[in-house]
């Protein structure tokens, strides 16, 4: 399984997302009287938006991942098309979205201090009779993506979806099905399909335990033809079922403040990590955490990979090492095109003490992320002596990563790590001591590049070499 040191990348994706396209319309305001024609609350409305819904919805998950995805489906003519299909525009969505002689999907909730109080829905029960309309835009769709998403919220608007389906794995495409209703048949030959509980039991029927959920679930994926379910079960986590094993993935415990949507983050964040050549059970992991962000969330809500990064904290932590330059590179590209803060430092880092974790604190506080760059073995003998270093690069490394206040580690081969500076381009150069800053290695390419340099002190007490000397002449007495 892979490890999870590193921001999640997740650019390279190429995701074909079709289905029962929605808006979602949120009206708020505050209800503070009964209308005096029948005993229902009176809201003053205050604040109206509208966002994406349905296969949109899942198209805004991956987007906001960072994958590249393209999204066919049906809209009106009508004043909600317009604004569904300028959101994907805004949002730098492709969309093949085909209009038909029926009312895009809409619903509208009135909502009051957070709470609905009410959700009026907006379609036809005719939609499979367009569906005819989508067949044209995939078939041309298809060849450019990696894998295909289809987000059924039983509309009708995947009323072919079998062939569909057969099309895709026939272009040796990954097939994702967001599943509704109780012909699970419709499905066949899918890689993965999502149920939650209750769409699961409304399929295969009660079961009391989690043995039973498995033994249903695999009965009913071998019969309709399915590689795999992943079972989402709210706080109890999500379910990797195949006919051969399974595993069982609990939530991460957050607070819950909505669910809506949670399942296209789910099958969105899946599928990004699959096209991007995650394992079943790295993508599922990826899945987990994101479903735990975004049910902090109001409404239907997407997360971006630095929300996923932290939500994948735990395990990151326990993962962290050296990094190389080309997966540190990819990282940094994403988190500058967030306006976030890049800081580096350099330095042997030997024998880590107090000293060097409160000076490493006081750099991470400049930015938003801390890059530490280490000498090699080799680089710290040329500059300390052939009885340096007392430890080696990858225990040094380890230690390093170890620490909160440290995002990634990196070594350098060099005497200084001039080159390796001028490769990451960091927002803010960091040393510590009395250096003089036109003497710090990179700091002139920092400034022209429009960095800053800074000189943190050091904490007086504390050194490697006088520890060092300290346990020998120690270890000389006993």
């Amino acid at each position: 399984m892979t490890q999870f040191s590193n921001l999640p990348i997740f650019e390279r994706a190429r995701i074909l997302v079709v289905g029962d396209t929605m808006l979602d319309r949120n009206w708020s305001g505050l209800a503070q009287r009964i209308s005096p024609e029948a005993p229902v609350p009176v809201v003053n409305i205050e604040q109206q938006t509208a966002t994406a819904g349905g296969a949109a919805n899942v198209a805004m998950n991956i987007a906001a991942l960072g994958g590249q995805v393209y999204l066919c489906g049906l809209i009106g003519d009508d004043d909600a098309g317009a604004v569904l299909r300028q959101i994907m525009r805004e949002h730098a969505i492709g969309d093949a979205l085909s209009v038909c002689a029926l009312p895009t999907i809409t619903k509208l909730r009135v909502l009051s201090q957070h709470q609905q109080l009410i959700r009026l829905d907006f379609e036809s029960n005719r939609y499979a009779e367009c569906a005819h309309l989508m067949a044209v835009p995939f078939n041309r769709a298809l060849p450019e993506h990696d894998l295909v998403i289809f987000s059924d919220y039983g509309k009708g608007s995947l009323h072919n979806v079998s062939a569909l389906i057969a099309q895709a794995k026939a272009a040796g495409k990954w097939v994702l099905v967001d599943p509704k209703g109780t012909d699970f048949q419709r499905y066949r030959g899918a890689d993965i399909v999502t149920p939650n509980v209750a769409e699961l039991t409304a399929v295969v029927g009660h079961f009391a335990d989690e043995k039973t959920m498995i033994a249903k679930a695999r009965a009913c994926l071998i019969d309709a033809g399915i590689s795999a379910f992943l079972i989402t079960q709210s706080e109890k986590g999500m379910t990797y079922v195949t006919a051969q094993q399974h595993y069982h993935l609990p939530a991460q415990a957050r607070e819950v403040f909505d669910v809506t949507g949670a399942g296209d983050t789910v099958i969105a964040t899946l599928a990004c990590a699959l096209a991007s050549g995650y394992d079943c059970e790295s993508a599922m992991i990826f899945a987990n955490a994101a479903a735990s962000v975004v049910v902090g969330k109001l409404g239907t809500a997407t997360l971006t990979p630095t929300e996923l990064h932290h939500a994948l904290a735990p395990r990151a932590a326990k993962a962290r090492g050296l990094v190389d330059l080309s997966q540190l590179q990819e990282q940094l590209h994403y988190l500058k095109k967030q306006g976030k803060t890049v800081v580096m430092t350099n330095g042997c880092f030997d024998i880590l003490h107090a000293g060097h974790v409160r000076y490493l604190e006081e750099a991470k506080a400049l930015g938003d992320c801390l890059i530490v760059a280490i000498n090699t073995d080799e680089s710290v003998k040329r500059l300390k002596g052939a009885d340096r270093p007392a430890n080696t690069l990858a225990s040094r490394a380890a230690v390093l990563a170890a620490l909160h206040s440290v995002d990634w580690v990196i070594s350098f081969a060099e005497d200084t790590p001039a080159d390796l500076i001028a490769a990451i381009n960091p927002d803010i150069l960091v040393k510590g001591g009395d250096n003089r800053v036109d003497d710090i290695p990179g700091a002139q390419w920092v400034r022209e590049h429009g960095g800053s340099v800074r000189v943190l002190s050091y904490v007086d007490g504390f050194s490697t070499t006088k520890t060092l000397q300290q346990f020998l002449s120690h270890h000389e007495k006993d």
